[in-house]
C-alpha cells in the first residue's frame, strides 16, 4: 500500500502521525484566496510533483492524480512489482474520488471569468474523475478494467471493495485500487463553509463540544491480489481483505441514517463470514460533525449491541483531515497498520463525553489491542455507506 497525506509522503509518515496522535492540520494555504471564515486544512506541504512524475506525463495531471501516482508507486514497490513490469490484461485499476480535478476546475474558471486568459489545453484530461485511474493504468501497464468511483466520501472504500469483487469473480488476478482527492481550493472551501459543517479550530470526533470537520487532501493506493497470484510470485501479504459491505440510505441527501450505516456493517460481516465478536477495532468515519458522529454511534450500537462499550472505536480524521473521496483509502491504510502492530490509534482532541456517542473512542492516547480483524467505515453524502473488514494475513 502507499499514501500521500498532510502527514507527509508514505504510509510510514501517515501511520506514525496517527499512532502518536500528532495532527497535520495547519493554516489554510491556497492560491487566489477568498474571504475565508475557515482557515485550517490538512494539506501536503512542500510537495514537488516534478520529483516523482515524468515531464511528459505531469502536464496531464491535476494534483489529485499526482497524489495518486505517488501513493501508487509506493504500493507497487512494496508489492514487489517493478514499474517496467507491465501488469497486463489480468489487472484492474479502480480509483475513487469525490471531485476529480478540483485544482484544474478552479484555475480554469479563474482564467476564463476573471483573468480573461486562455485555458490550459489539457484541462479536460486533467479534471476528469477517471484521470487518476487512467494514469495509473498506463503507468503500470494494467490493461484490465479501469475506471473511477465517485461516491463522495465512500469513493475510496468502494473502489477497494469493487476491486476485491473483480478478483473473487475471476475477472482479474490483481487490482490497483484506492482513492485520491485534492479538494483544498479557495472556492471549494467556501462551498463547505456554506454548509456550516467545517470547524474553525479543530476536529473533535465523538466529543460533546465537537463543532465540525476539517478538510484534508491525499491519496491511498493498494495492490490487491488473489491468493493464487500472490503465492505464484512468492509475495507476502500485509493483510487479508475479508469483507465488503455497501448500502444506500435512500433518503435525505445529506443527513445520515443509522440503519443504513448498520446495514453496510452487517453486510461486510456477512461477506467476511464473521460474527461481531471477531472485530477487535473499528476505524470510524468520525467526522466531528454533530449529526454524523451521533448517527455512527447509533449504528455501531445497532450492530455491536452490548459489546460496543468494550470495543475500541477511533477516528483519525483530526490527524490527516477528512479526505472526502480519498478518506476511506487513507483510513484503510491506517487500519492495516493498526492491525499489524496491534495498536488502536487515538481519537485526538476529544474532551467531553457525549451521551449520544456512548462508545470507547480511544481518547487522547494510543492503546495496545490484540487484533484478529478490524473494520473501517465510510459514510457519504448521498446516503452512501461502505465498510471494509480486514484480517491478519
Amino acid at each position: 500500500m502507499g499514501a500521500a497525506t498532510a502527514a507527509g509522503l508514505g504510509v510510514a509518515a501517515l501511520w506514525e502521525a496517527a499512532r502518536e496522535g500528532r495532527s497535520a492540520i495547519g493554516p489554510l494555504d491556497v492560491p487566489r484566496p477568498l474571504k475565508h471564515n475557515i482557515r485550517i486544512a490538512g494539506q501536503l506541504r512542500g510537495f514537488n510533483p516534478a520529483d516523482h512524475i515524468d515531464a511528459d506525463v505531469l502536464p496531464f495531471c491535476d494534483r489529485f492524480t499526482q497524489l495518486a501516482i505517488v501513493a501508487g508507486d509506493e504500493a507497487l514497490a512494496q508489492a514487489g512489482l517493478a514499474r517496467g513490469e507491465k501488469l497486463g490484461p489480468r489487472a484492474a485499476t479502480i480509483i475513487g474520488t469525490g471531485i476529480g480535478g478540483g485544482d484544474t476546475i478552479e484555475a480554469g474558471m479563474h482564467n476564463a471569468y476573471v483573468a480573461g486568459q486562455r485555458l490550459d489545453p489539457w484541462s479536460v484530461p486533467r479534471l476528469m474523475p477517471n484521470a487518476a485511474a487512467s494514469q495509473l493504468s498506463a503507468r503500470y501497464g494494467a490493461r484490465g478494467p479501469s475506471f473511477a468511483v465517485a461516491s463522495a466520501c465512500a469513493s475510496g472504500t468502494q473502489a477497494v471493495g469493487l476491486g476485491a469483487h473483480f478478483i473473487r469473480a475471476g475477472v482479474v488476478d490483481r487490482a490497483v485500487v484506492g482513492g485520491a482527492e485534492a479538494c483544498i481550493t479557495a472556492s471549494g472551501m467556501k462551498g463547505w463553509e456554506a454548509l456550516r459543517v467545517l470547524s474553525p479550530d479543530a476536529c473533535r470526533p465523538f466529543s460533546k463540544d465537537r463543532n465540525g470537520m476539517v478538510l484534508g487532501e491525499g491519496a491511498g493506493v493498494f495492490v490487491l491480489e488473489s491468493e493464487e497470484a500472490m503465492h505464484a510470485r512468492g509475495a507476502t501479504p500485509l493483510a487479508e481483505l475479508c469483507g465488503y459491505g455497501t448500502s444506500s440510505d435512500a433518503g435525505d441527501i445529506v443527513r445520515p441514517d443509522a440503519e443504513g450505516a448498520a446495514t453496510a456493517m452487517r453486510d461486510a460481516l456477512a461477506d467476511a463470514g464473521l460474527r461481531v465478536e471477531a472485530i477487535d477495532y473499528v476505524n470510524a468515519h468520525g467526522t466531528g460533525t454533530l449529526a454524523n458522529d451521533a448517527t455512527e454511534a447509533a449504528a455501531l450500537k445497532l450492530v455491536f449491541g452490548d459489546r460496543l462499550p468494550g470495543l475500541a472505536v477511533s477516528s483519525t480524521k483530526p490527524v490527516h483531515g477528512h479526505g472526502l473521496g480519498a478518506g476511506g483509502a487513507i483510513e484503510l491504510a491506517v487500519t492495516v497498520m493498526a492491525l499489524r502492530e496491534g495498536v488502536a490509534p487515538p481519537t485526538i482532541n476529544w474532551t467531553t463525553p457525549d451521551p449520544k456517542c456512548d462508545l470507547d473512542c480511544v481518547p487522547g492516547q494510543k492503546r495496545a489491542v490484540t487484533m484478529r480483524h478490524a473494520m473501517s467505515n465510510s459514510f457519504a453524502f448521498g446516503g452512501i455507506n461502505a465498510v471494509l473488514i480486514i484480517g491478519q494475513a
